[in-house]
């Protein structure tokens, strides 16, 4: 699973988004311009330790991005789409790619991919989620259509035993 962050602008967010892409073993794809330095101590607060360890890829802008990647299936997680994220079936390889924090993905680049765009429900007076939090709710969706692929499904006590 690929996540794309186009043009974001939050450090401690794409820091966040980071460490999950570590945690699930997803590639995270950013799209310039960034909003910051990915050397800034708050990248590195937010992403902890697992920053390091982050497969990530930067590009110059959107058409870099497509054309280093083959033109790939991008869905386009955005409040203005038709179709929920959990009306669409995710691949394995399939790319998310979420809008910069205070303007989202250009109109521009969606109505070129209507169908590929999904939304996360909300009350009607909610502008947005916070760009974390949705990267966390439509990537874990995508990986559960999956089935977790090569992630580790079970837990372990540090001290005592399960019973």
């Amino acid at each position: 699973m690929n996540i794309v962050l186009y043009e974001p602008e939050i450090p401690y967010n794409t820091g966040n988004i980071g460490r999950t892409c570590v945690a699930v073993n997803s590639r995270l794809h950013l799209i310039k311009p960034l909003g910051f330095s990915l050397d800034q101590k708050e990248i590195k607060r937010a992403g902890l330790d697992y920053w390091p360890k982050l497969d990530h890829c930067e590009y110059e802008n959107y058409r870099d991005f497509l054309d280093k990647n083959n033109h790939p299936k991008i869905w386009m997680a955005t409040t203005k789409a038709h179709k929920l994220y959990t009306d669409v079936s995710f691949g394995p390889d399939d790319y998310i790619m979420f809008g910069p924090e205070s303007r989202g993905i250009p109109e521009e680049i969606l109505v070129e991919n209507e169908e590929t765009c999904v939304r996360i429900p909300m009350y009607e007076d909610t502008r947005s989620i916070n760009l974390c939090n949705s990267v966390a709710i439509i990537l874990y969706e995508a990986l559960r259509q999956n089935d977790f692929a090569g992630l580790k499904k079970e837990g372990e006590l540090h001290r005592l035993q399960w019973k």
